[in-house]
């Protein structure tokens, strides 16, 4: 099993987090992990991403990544930080080889065969499928995956608690991607704790 299964092996949902300030960071990822999700997406959308990336990887069984990852400069700001993988919207050459050169597990975003393709042809098989819900749901997966035997994916983008056990039904998915676990606005860590509660009672199967 490569890096990424086994990070996304983890846990059935994977918080995809924007943080906005600093401080909400460690009690974001105490909550998400008390509550059984240690797998951290932090997209780097925010001037405090980094810095939040870099407070999370204190908390206890946080194993926390860095998200929206799109130039190769990022690759290296996220593994300063600390970062223990990277996901990607999209999939190129560049942030590949940076991923490579750091040995830093990386997860591209995937919405055709031709990515698909370009994917495997740069040695991986497992791909966020992204952004999901917009770009044709569980059929479109569906339809992608009979050609493509054994590559596994990560689906994110408008997948909601209400629809990810479904997803999580799929063969082909290891897990999904959630932001409806932390909204936006001050952290409210009790209502955070208890909604990674109940993803992580989602399980595949």
């Amino acid at each position: 099993m490569n890096a990424i299964h086994a990070i996304l092996r983890q846990a059935p949902v994977i918080p995809v987090l924007v943080i906005d300030d600093p401080a909400d960071a460690r009690p974001i990822a105490e909550a998400l992990v008390d509550g059984g999700l240690p797998v951290l997406e932090v997209t780097l959308r925010t001037a405090a991403a980094l810095e939040a990336i870099r407070e999370m990887t204190a908390v206890p069984g946080a194993i926390v990544g860095a998200g929206s990852v799109v130039r190769e400069a990022q690759v290296e700001a996220a593994a300063a930080a600390g970062s223990r993988f990277l996901v990607s919207p999209g999939l190129t050459e560049g942030v590949a080889s940076a991923a490579r050169a750091r040995q830093i597990p990386w997860l591209p975003g995937v919405v055709s065969a031709s990515d698909i393709m370009q994917g495997l042809a740069l040695g991986l098989d497992c791909f966020k499928f992204f952004p999901a819900v917009p770009a044709g749901g569980l059929p479109l997966l569906t339809s992608l995956c009979a050609p493509f035997q054994g590559v596994r994916f990560c689906p994110t983008g408008g997948i909601s608690e209400e629809t990810a056990a479904a997803w999580l039904r799929h063969p082909a998915v290891l897990a999904v991607g959630g932001s409806w676990l932390v909204p936006p606005g001050r952290p409210d860590v009790a209502a955070i704790r208890e909604a990674a509660r109940r993803a992580a009672r989602l399980r595949k199967g």
